[in-house]
């Protein structure tokens, strides 16, 4: 982990630090085109050790075809009115809403998927553009990602049936993650998290929403095929979505 080195770095974090949910910011995390995280020592408001605080970049840094996940996006945000017609428009104010949806979306998705019982880190607040959540690893250094890591055969089995049951958990509300991979996945101490939120989509509203599905699948069955995890992903993406169709997850 890196160790701050001055003021400026945690500039955007003053507003959680006021209010008590972070007394001290430890060092950065990792950064990314999305966001960077940082590692902070929790306030009273908080409650827990430590935790991670989510803090997003603009969104030239963001997919560069993000199109895919934004369609029908306005619909499951309940956008009306003038911020409905700015991102249709892509107007300047536009881009701001369309910047807002995807903060608050990995808020809400992480909140809904965590008291639904997935596999996701617990988050705390969303205040000033920063989403403060459950941090994995200790002052020493975060969980890996899970390309990062070796299992033996026992554990992936394990582990890979705890992320398929994560994704159909999702399906059943109502969420495809849409990038979901290895890269996106963080491992400590045999235990598993899905993180990177901002981009699910709504299979409702959204028509590639099963080909995403079969993304995320697939790439889940391919880094566990590696340990031997025999596994269809086109199998499990079929009962998947014929389930959810019919109401059944």
């Amino acid at each position: 982990m890196h160790r701050s080195q001055g003021r400026d770095q945690i500039s955007e974090l003053d507003g959680l630090i006021e209010q008590g949910f972070v007394e001290e910011v430890l060092g950065l995390v990792r950064t990314g085109k999305e966001a960077s995280v940082y590692c902070c020592r929790s306030g009273l408001a908080v409650g827990a050790d430590l935790v991670a605080a989510k803090v997003y970049r603009g969104r030239q840094y963001r997919f560069k075809n993000d199109a895919v996940y934004q369609e029908a996006r306005a619909r499951e945000m309940g956008l009306r009115g003038r911020a409905l017609r700015a991102m249709e428009q892509k107007s300047r104010f536009g881009r701001q809403v369309q910047e807002g949806t995807w903060r608050s979306r990995e808020y809400e998705v992480l909140r809904e998927l965590y008291n639904a019982g997935a596999d996701v880190p617990k988050p705390y607040a969303a205040i000033d553009g920063v989403i403060l959540m459950e941090y994995l690893g200790d002052e020493d250094g975060a969980a890996s990602q899970l390309n990062r890591v070796r299992l033996d055969h026992a554990e992936a089995q394990v582990l890979f049936t705890q992320l398929i049951d994560t994704t159909e958990l999702m399906l059943a509300c109502n969420m495809v993650h849409g990038d979901l991979s290895p890269h996106n996945v963080l491992y400590w101490q045999g235990e598993v998290r899905v993180i990177d939120f901002p981009q699910v989509t709504d299979p409702r509203f959204n028509r590639s929403a099963r080909e995403l599905l079969s993304r995320d699948v697939e790439n889940i069955c391919r880094y566990f095929g590696q340990y031997g995890v025999e596994a269809s992903s086109g199998g499990i993406v079929f009962e998947m979505w014929e389930r959810w169709e019919r109401g059944e997850l």
